[in-house]
């Protein structure tokens, strides 16, 4: 049985009880949110990862690192060194994107070698073979889609994403819009392509149930892909966007009923006056499930700090509710990620997280900050690069430019006032 038919059923799983004790809470408060749709845990039963946990309304905002090889570079060891970079920096999810090379045995190793749940985009496989195979993508068939997020979920992936909601009445909306930069999802694109060379519906629109059945047999989680995500601020909040959230509140609706964990995924590039509407409209349509959003990016125009862009929107986003924010490289809209961008993208990501975290009064958030606070009022500097949210980066600094007082830093130096204020308590 799934996480959501044994929470129907009143039963607490042991993996609600992991979850419930890294959040603080009781495991009768995760199985209820999971019975009402609002938390998940992805779980593939025929891997179950050493790491378990919950996403969802009322816990910490969870963050995941995408990894995987291109046609250019599709050297698997790399990819395991982005693995490790994103589990060291406190990810709690990775998911294989690769398109190039050996996929299934990249997929294999990654999932081999990982402590965290693992996600897939099975839709990049069956293009990618169909390309290979003969010479074009639109070459893939129903059966080949529907069969790589099979192969997938046998595979022990935890949770699969799938463009469900880009069916041929959303794709004949996004023709007649004037959006900028169109489709800019892969996925997305691959299928709208694929519909109109066919002029059939999106398979995995059309054999929901089927894919249901997958879901259920190995309780992996659909996240339900915004293949209409929009790819630039002037494209935010239009009218494909929308049609395709309709569609995906009417899939969640399925699932739920069919006992299938699910989480919404969505944009995107959204200016910051409109992240928190677009957070509360997919909650609301969407009865609560669990959002996963990428960025979102606040601006266009930041090629090379991305990261940065991603991470004030992540901010507000899950501020606003979004529960799983997809991290954000330095080298997004650039070029695949090494190792250095999976690590800095991860951190800035769950800064973004643990900001918002605040701002929801999630348990544990502010206990962290005001014991940081304290060990940085008492000068504890052991203390203080132990308990940091990237005690790495910070022991560079503090390295780089040490002072003689080895009790201060080196900006204020003799003149800290922390120094100075307990000073002056003992000479009084």
């Amino acid at each position: 049985m799934t996480q959501l038919q044994q929470a129907k059923a009143g039963r607490i799983t042991p993996e609600m009880r992991r979850v419930a004790r890294a959040e603080g809470v009781s495991p009768q408060h995760i199985r209820d949110k999971i019975a009402q749709g609002h938390l998940i845990i992805p779980w593939n039963l025929r891997r179950k990862a050493s790491k378990v946990f919950g996403i969802g309304e009322g816990l910490r905002t969870k963050v995941n690192a995408n990894i995987g090889t291109s046609k250019d570079y599709a050297d698997v060891k790399v990819e395991l060194e982005k693995l490790r970079a994103a589990e060291e920096a406190g990810a709690d999810t990775v998911m294989d994107l690769s398109t190039g090379g050996d996929i299934s045995a990249t997929r294999a190793r990654i999932i081999a070698e990982s402590s965290l749940p693992i996600g897939t985009v099975p839709i990049y496989e069956a293009a990618v073979q169909a390309a290979t195979r003969k010479h074009s993508i639109r070459d893939m068939t129903a059966a080949s889609i529907l069969g790589a997020v099979r192969h997938h979920c046998e595979d022990g992936v935890d949770f699969v994403t799938v463009h469900c909601g880009v069916t041929r009445r959303v794709v004949e909306e996004m023709r007649r819009s004037k959006r900028v930069c169109g489709i800019v999802s892969r996925g997305g694109t691959f299928l709208a392509e694929w519909m109109t060379i066919h002029k059939r519906e999106n398979p995995l629109y059309e054999h929901f149930n089927e894919l249901l059945a997958m879901a259920a047999e190995h309780d992996v989680t659909l996240s339900l892909g915004d293949g209409m995500r929009p790819g630039a601020l002037a494209d935010a909040f239009d009218r494909p966007q929308v049609h395709e959230l309709e569609v995906l509140a009417e899939l969640f609706e399925r699932a739920y009923a069919a006992g299938v964990q699910v989480m919404i995924e969505g944009p995107g590039h959204v200016p910051m006056n409109q992240i928190e509407a677009q957070v509360r409209l997919q909650k609301a349509m969407c009865h609560g499930a669990p959002f996963y959003v990428l960025g979102p990016l606040v601006t266009d125009i930041a090629p090379g700090y991305d990261h940065i862009t991603a991470a004030i929107g992540g901010a507000i986003a899950a501020a606003a509710g979004a529960d799983f924010l997809c991290y954000v490289t330095p080298s997004e809209h650039l070029g695949l990620p090494k190792p250095d961008d999976v690590r800095e993208g991860v951190i800035a990501a769950r800064i973004a997280g643990h900001a918002a975290d605040l701002a929801k009064g999630i348990k544990g958030a502010w206990e962290w900050d005001k014991s940081f606070s304290a060990l940085r009022r008492q000068r504890d500097w052991k203390g203080q690069l132990s308990r940091c949210i990237d005690p790495v980066r910070a022991r560079q600094f503090r390295d780089k430019a040490r002072p003689h007082d080895d009790d201060v830093c080196s900006m204020c130096g003799e003149y800290c006032v922390f120094k100075l204020a307990n000073g002056k308590r003992k000479r009084g």
